[in-house]
């Protein structure tokens, strides 16, 4: 199936915009999950359980192969991830607010270099829309964990970006199998200063606060959380996020999200964050260095440049627990998830 899409449905789309081939997929998925029988008829086929489902941060996950946040931004095709192969998937970027994003075009393929860059901004519905949309699923009918991924509102001030994230974290609270917070993307002005040590300090504290009175509330655990990170840090600051993160009592960290770095062959790219092969090498050192720094005690989850087993396996040998990919998924089609899941279950370790 990888080599018929690649071979013949993937030069189809990729004589449309990016931005419009992408809508194309989300209404197929959309679809997919309209139709309630068919969904399961694809999982069947198509996740890959592994012989010990994989426990962390008190979830269970089916296989480690997770679609990253960007794809599914508004919730709207949650349904489709297990039928394709995902042992979980990760909704969002979403916002207090909801807004457009960046203007267009703001979506850019390198396929020479199986590379994406983005220059998004956010764009979705807001986190009443989505929690809305997600009540409609109850949660004893998902089939894979489902994380939230929240970020700043482009409108809202560094200043006042700490409620901006409770505001979300409290309208989504009662959907999330785990929330992931986003200080990391590069197309939010001002968005990455949330990684500095006091901010970051401050931010993660008041979530958590707010994560422990929402449990002690409703007699119910707390909500995993977990932060998701640049590749571009020093390892200075990772030192000091690390610290933070296991001050704040976080359940892991999400290794990488895009880079504003380039490499020569792409030294007159677009702007924005680069994302597939060329950030795979710079996302592996960072697990690997997070992994050594804790002695494989913080759970990380890897992500970059992941499209075939090998890839997902170099993450899971530095140190990585579960892997995402969003990129792989445009290159090497619907069901590399799959793939993927079936290739890390058979290797010889």
């Amino acid at each position: 199936m990888s080599f018929l899409y690649e071979k013949a449905i993937r030069p189809i789309l990729f004589t449309q915009d990016p931005e419009k081939a992408h809508h194309i997929a989300i209404d197929l998925l959309k679809t997919l999950s309209r139709i309630p029988i068919l969904p399961r008829i694809l999982e069947s086929c198509n996740l890959i359980q592994n012989d010990q489902p994989l426990k962390l941060f008190g979830l269970t996950f089916p296989n480690p192969v997770g679609l990253a946040a960007g794809m599914d931004k508004n919730a709207q095709f949650t349904q489709a991830m297990a039928a394709l192969g995902f042992g979980f998937t990760e909704i969002g970027t979403v916002t207090h607010q909801a807004q457009p994003g960046n203007s267009k075009p703001r979506l850019f393929r390198y396929p020479k270099y199986n590379a994406l860059i983005n220059r998004m901004g956010f764009n979705n519905h807001g986190a009443e829309i989505i929690r809305n949309r997600l009540q409609a699923i109850p949660r004893k009918n998902r089939r894979v964990p489902i994380g939230i991924n929240i970020g700043k509102s482009k409108v809202v001030s560094l200043k006042d970006a700490f409620e901006d994230y409770l505001g979300s974290f409290r309208l989504l609270a009662d959907q999330a199998d785990y929330f992931t917070i986003n200080v990391s993307s590069p197309n939010t002005p001002s968005l990455r200063e949330l990684q500095e040590k006091e901010r970051l300090e401050e931010l993660l504290q008041r979530i958590q606060s707010a994560n422990q009175e929402r449990a002690q509330k409703l007699g119910c655990k707390m909500i995993p959380i977990l932060l998701k990170i640049a590749p571009d840090l020093s390892y200075q600051q990772i030192d000091e996020i690390v610290e933070i993160v296991i001050e704040e009592k976080v359940s892991g960290l999400i290794a990488t999200n895009t880079t504003i770095e380039r490499p020569k062959s792409l030294k007159d790219a677009e702007t924005g964050g680069l994302s597939g092969t060329p950030l795979h090498q710079k996302s592996l050192e960072v697990v690997k260095y997070i992994s050594h720094r804790t002695n494989q005690k913080l759970p990380i989850i890897g992500t970059g440049g992941i499209d075939d087993p090998t890839t997902a396996a170099r993450f899971l040998d530095e140190g990585a627990s579960l892997v995402q990919l969003y990129s792989g998924l445009v290159y090497r089609g619907p069901f590399v998830a799959k793939i993927i899941a079936k290739g890390l279950k058979n290797r010889v370790i």
